[in-house]
């Protein structure tokens, strides 16, 4: 009669760790920039609730912006790449940008932010 194995193998094992391993490395490196994007957003919202009522003009959205950024420092954006544009709901900040980060030798990953904070 012959046994009948169980469970996983050895090379089975190497193999599903060898592709956690790849995702978590993935993981790893796409986290600088996911937090510099948060930061980002985190500046255009609470520039969005700072102006909140006013009828503020694009020049002191942009300097509350550059405020901001002088204090978080976030990197890949400048204040003059927010679009800042006025409709008959309100006033409207978009960013869109890309950003890439080195993965394994000459492989990149590469990721596309688009925010856009509306002030009522």
């Amino acid at each position: 009669m012959q046994k009948h194995q169980r469970g996983m193998t050895f090379i089975g094992l190497l193999c599903i760790l060898a592709l956690v391993g790849v995702v978590v490395y993935a993981g790893i490196r796409l986290a600088p920039i996911y937090l510099n994007y948060m930061k980002i957003a985190r500046t255009m919202e609470s520039v969005a609730t700072e102006i909140k009522g006013e009828n503020p003009d694009p020049a002191a959205i942009r300097a509350l912006i550059d405020r901001h950024f002088t204090i978080d420092d976030p990197t890949g954006v400048e204040v003059k790449d927010i679009e800042i544009t006025r409709d008959q709901d309100g006033v409207q900040m978009h960013v869109a940008y890309d950003d890439a980060v080195p993965y394994v030798a000459n492989v990149s990953l590469s990721v596309h932010f688009d925010k856009t904070v509306k002030v009522r």
